[in-house]
């Protein structure tokens, strides 16, 4: 029987759920896995479900960090205060963009070189406070306070007259993160924020960022392309955790794990070939200078 046998064409352009085809769910890898290799006559005669169950979340959170389309993203306009909450479920940032009135995306360069420190408040002359009362950890440190009051110190120059130009190939000592106009930011690791520039005061930022797929019961979904390397991945983990299990098995299923692995972050990748072709044609065009 057809997977879609039971929705209309109708019912499916009339709903709201839309492009949902191309995953399946986590249950549904679960189950598959115990019929196609558990049981008598199988790799794995008997486990438990909780077993599977935790392998197969462990396999998604993995694979979401460098083969699944894990990237999320949220959009704000950036308060007076600069700063930004890290969302519940995040894990890693890809990249910050702020936009433009055209609606384009200026990229926002992490400014390495500053943080915010714990501000350990003195209670007398040359003694550190022992009561503990300033010793918070959502402290506003004398470093970030310098750092979003500073005018920033960004190359604003719109190069249309000769102030520049001369001087190419002799700007010694320019720091590559400061020498452009998008301004610039950092993340607070301890406090769960981020901070901007003052530049990015009012602008709408996009912030993409890395989950581990395990946040809600809804995005605990596998893409189709990567199905396989779901079930080699639990199936390896199974095995590799048993005693008394023969070592060029486990062996085996490490190798066709990291197999299905590699297959599946090809088939993620999306290349087009016409899209490729677009790209190399463009870079054989002579630029003048």
């Amino acid at each position: 029987m057809g997977l879609l046998d039971n929705q209309t064409q109708h019912a499916y352009y009339g709903g709201s759920s839309f492009g949902t085809y191309q995953f399946v769910s986590l249950e549904h890898i679960i189950n598959q896995f115990i019929i196609a290799y558990v049981g008598e006559e199988k790799i794995i005669t008997k486990v438990k479900r909780m077993d599977v169950a935790f392998h197969a979340q462990r396999a998604l959170q993995e694979l979401s960090f460098d083969t699944f389309k894990s990237t999320k993203s949220q959009e704000i306009e950036v308060p007076a205060t600069l700063q930004m909450v890290l969302p519940q479920d995040y894990v890693n940032y890809v990249k910050l963009t702020w936009s433009d009135s055209a609606g384009i995306e200026r990229i926002l360069y992490p400014a390495i070189k500053t943080s915010n420190p714990l501000d350990i408040t003195a209670g007398s002359v040359g003694d550190y406070a022992t009561d503990g009362t300033n010793l918070t950890t959502d402290n506003s440190s004398s470093t970030w306070e310098s750092y979003k009051a500073h005018t920033s110190n960004t190359n604003t120059d719109d190069y249309e007259d000769d102030t520049h130009w001369p001087n190419e190939g002799v700007r010694y000592g320019i720091d590559p993160q400061h020498s452009q106009i998008n301004g610039s930011f950092y993340i607070d690791e301890l406090n769960g924020k981020i901070h901007f520039s003052s530049s990015i005061n009012g602008k709408t930022v996009t912030l993409k960022y890395i989950s581990d797929s395990l946040g809600t019961d809804a995005e605990m979904q596998v893409h189709k392309f990567a199905e396989e390397a779901m079930y080699k991945y639990i199936a390896h983990a199974v095995l590799a955790t048993r005693k008394d299990m023969p070592e060029y098995l486990v062996n085996r299923f490490k190798k066709e794990k990291r197999a299905a692995i590699r297959q599946a972050k090809l088939r993620l990748s999306n290349i087009k070939i016409e899209e490729l072709t677009q790209i190399l044609r463009g870079k054989s065009k002579h630029i003048k200078h």
